[in-house]
């Protein structure tokens, strides 16, 4: 049951998008099919992932006044609790978007990466009555790579620009004083070191275990979200000028 769900609201709809990007696009290059059909899916999820962003980028800003709730209330967790939620509603964030955008998006990765990882196969089973297949594919990306083989040198590319995404969107380090560190900053150190520097390089071995078409996806995937870490911050950097100046 959940396998027929799966196929016929994500799988099937991506893959006849992939084949109609692919007959449409000059020489029939499905490694262009797959860079556009992985921008249109983002643009698509866009404005949930800009809300979550944009959450994120909020609440690092009231961080001192989350941290001053949870030491004045950390004997009352309920009271802690409600405190912390009037704070997100008097500056308008939405905590569970980014929980949100991860259920609907997480599907719809496994749909994609479903679809490239064998480095595509022409399934005309499954293709929709109006989608015409196309006669050739060509599966070479720039004239260097094959999508069907695997390359260590894009997965490396891969890896790399998943540790800048994560520079980018991951909070700061934060420097704690060895007296007062606890458990749970420990944990969360640790946790976001691993995210930093451990995951780029699972990354990497993941996407040179699998044919060149994951790696074009996971690359557009995170060279987008960088785009986009980089256009809200700038913009937040332009509001903050722009109300110190008009303060002075």
């Amino acid at each position: 049951m959940i396998s027929s769900l799966f196929n016929t609201l994500l799988f099937n709809p991506l893959y006849n998008a992939l084949v109609f990007l692919t007959d449409i696009l000059p020489g029939n290059n499905i490694a262009l099919a797959i860079i556009l059909l992985t921008v249109i899916v983002k643009l698509i999820l866009f404005p949930l992932y800009h809300k979550s962003t944009k959450a994120q980028s909020q609440i690092k800003k009231i961080e001192p006044e989350l941290k001053k709730i949870k030491e004045e209330y950390k004997e009352d967790k309920q009271e802690q609790a409600k405190k912390t939620m009037e704070l997100y509603r008097e500056h308008g964030i939405n905590p569970f978007t980014s929980i949100v955008l991860l259920f609907v998006q997480l599907p719809i990765i496994l749909a994609l990466f479903y679809v490239f990882f064998r480095g595509f196969e022409l399934n005309l089973d499954i293709l929709y009555s109006f989608i015409s297949a196309p006669d050739v594919i060509n599966t070479s990306l720039f004239g260097f790579w094959d999508i069907t083989e695997k390359s260590i040198f894009l997965a490396i590319v891969v890896g790399v620009s998943q540790f800048i995404q994560m520079y980018l969107s991951l909070p700061a380090i934060p420097k704690v004083d060895k007296n007062q560190q606890s458990f749970k900053d420990d944990f969360a150190r640790s946790m976001n070191m691993q995210m930093r520097y451990v995951m780029p390089v699972i990354i990497i071995f993941i996407a040179s275990s699998f044919p060149v078409a994951v790696s074009i996806y996971w690359l557009t995937s995170n060279l987008f979200a960088i785009g986009h870490e980089l256009i809200v911050k700038r913009k937040a950097k332009f509001i903050t000028v722009f109300k110190s100046s008009s303060t002075n």
